[in-house]
């Protein structure tokens, strides 16, 4: 079967999306939530575990904490990043505080730290705010 898998972040079920119909605003088989967002998404650390095991489309996730001051200033910039990459790749952010079991799996040590996954595996990491047009740039490459 041809397409894109992409996990449902919503009720965690893997769809096939048509690479053509990414930008079109593909929706869960089984739940009907939107597959492709044009913001940023939080999720828990069962859903990164399956989404970044399981997804065509490259993952960038965000480790992020409340506490965080640059965290809180990077958040809106991550936000309009995952609108500008919508289609060619998707953002989440992962709560490290309420998801502790995220933070050290994926050896966590500073916040904000962006990691993209790609093919199942983790492709590159980055620690540190940053603005929209650098996340644009790191995440798109």
């Amino acid at each position: 079967m041809a397409g894109l898998k992409i996990t449902c972040l919503d009720c965690m079920q893997v769809n096939r999306v048509p690479e053509d119909k990414l930008g079109a605003g593909p929706k869960c088989a089984a739940c009907g939530a939107k597959l492709v967002s044009e913001k940023a998404v939080e999720i828990d650390f069962q859903t990164l575990q399956k989404a970044a095991r399981n997804d065509d489309l490259p993952l960038v996730v965000d480790f992020w904490a409340p506490w965080c001051g640059p965290c809180r200033m990077m958040a809106p910039e991550f936000s309009k990043a995952a609108g500008l990459l919508k289609g060619r790749a998707r953002l989440v952010k992962v709560n490290t505080e309420a998801e502790p079991k995220a933070g050290q799996s994926y050896n966590i040590r500073g916040i904000p730290t962006m990691v993209k996954f790609e093919k199942g595996r983790e492709a590159k990491r980055q620690a540190g705010a940053m603005p929209m047009a650098g996340i644009v740039q790191w995440a798109g490459q």
